[in-house]
């Protein structure tokens, strides 16, 4: 079973209100996506700390449901 982009999109922005998300479909199959999140919250955390910040926002889905994500992460200009 795949996960929609879509979905993808609405638990990172649930979890992450202040984020600007960009969900891609690497491969077309619904199980390998590249995300770049942009968000104020970020500031002043480490990459691994605003990886870590997304990947919460997906609720335990990833590695199951959702097989790949990469992740490119910033904060606002």
């Amino acid at each position: 079973m795949a996960m929609e982009a879509a979905e993808i999109e609405r638990l990172i922005k649930e979890g992450l209100p202040d984020a600007s998300v960009e969900i891609r479909d690497l491969a077309g199959d619904g199980n390998h996506y590249a995300a770049t999140v942009i968000a104020e919250s970020f500031r002043g955390k480490s990459r691994v700390q605003q990886h870590q910040m997304v990947y919460a926002t997906l609720k335990g889905q990833m590695g199951g449901i959702l097989h790949a994500l990469a992740l490119q992460t910033n904060v606002p200009d």
